[in-house]
């Protein structure tokens, strides 16, 4: 399992704004696809969104279409969030590998990943 480091996360009002990174630890990450999941509390991990590799086709899931952009630069990857409502809040996990998006952004994906990474806990409260 490749390892990644996510951060950024943190407590932001409804309304506000964040953006996510994610980061590889010892590898290229542009040769990879990735995709950004989150875990709200109590439930199963969600799929947000998917970046290709070489074309950077983008991918959303429903819930966050319209709030969340995805994008990647030099060897990072970012999630911008914005709008963000109460049931955006959950650790954020990104993952790295070669199945294309529309796997990535499966429930057979999530329920097949066993290794998520420490995550970014994001808190959308007043």
């Amino acid at each position: 399992q490749l390892r990644l480091v996510e951060f950024g996360g943190g407590l932001v009002q409804p309304g506000g704004s964040l953006t996510l990174s994610c980061i590889s630890a010892g590898f290229n990450l542009d040769n990879y696809v990735v995709g950004w999941f989150r875990q709200a509390p109590g439930k199963e991990h969600e799929a947000v969104s998917c970046i290709t590799s070489v074309a950077k086709m983008r991918v959303y899931a429903d819930s966050v279409k319209g709030r969340v952009t995805i994008s990647r630069d030099n060897n990072r990857v970012y999630l911008e969030m914005s709008n963000l409502k109460p049931e955006d809040t959950g650790t954020y996990y990104c993952a790295a590998d070669h199945l294309d998006c529309a796997v990535k952004l499966s429930t057979w994906y999530i329920q097949n990943t066993n290794y998520w990474g420490h995550g970014t806990r994001v808190t959308v409260s007043s």
